[in-house]
């Protein structure tokens, strides 16, 4: 299953972005009001929950600088990545669009999609905030 946010513009350079995004425990401020839990576990590992939602783990696994993050789930029991492309768009403007990709079976990706395009959907849109 593959899920792409709206590419939002936000007016930080990409570089500010990029280093935004890789400290882990940034996420937290992108995260929706709904959220239970979010504690950083180490510099490279966060782990958050949802009202209603089981606990996930992300771990950042690779970047590019100022250009490409990607986050993977912690745990092989439900195997996803979370991607964030950053393209400069002036000295001080940048757009970020996240991608979703996860193997799921076809009931469970009818369950999760809603959600999961939610959840994306409330990221992109709080990254002015970092």
């Amino acid at each position: 299953m593959q899920l792409e946010s709206p590419k939002v513009t936000v007016p930080k350079s990409a570089e500010y972005l990029f280093n935004a995004l890789t400290d882990v425990k940034n996420f937290e401020k992108l995260m929706p009001e709904n959220i239970a839990k979010f504690e950083v576990t180490d510099e490279n590992t966060f782990l958050f929950g949802l009202s209603g939602m089981p606990e996930i783990k992300l771990r950042l696994k690779e970047q590019t600088p100022h250009s490409y993050i990607k986050l993977g789930a912690a745990s092989d029991k439900v195997p996803f990545t979370l991607i964030a492309n950053i393209e400069s768009t002036g000295a001080e403007t940048a757009t970020v669009q996240l991608q979703f990709e996860g193997e799921f079976n076809a009931m469970m990706a009818m369950m999760v999609k809603g959600p999961i395009t939610k959840f994306l959907e409330t990221l992109s849109a709080n990254m002015g905030k970092l």
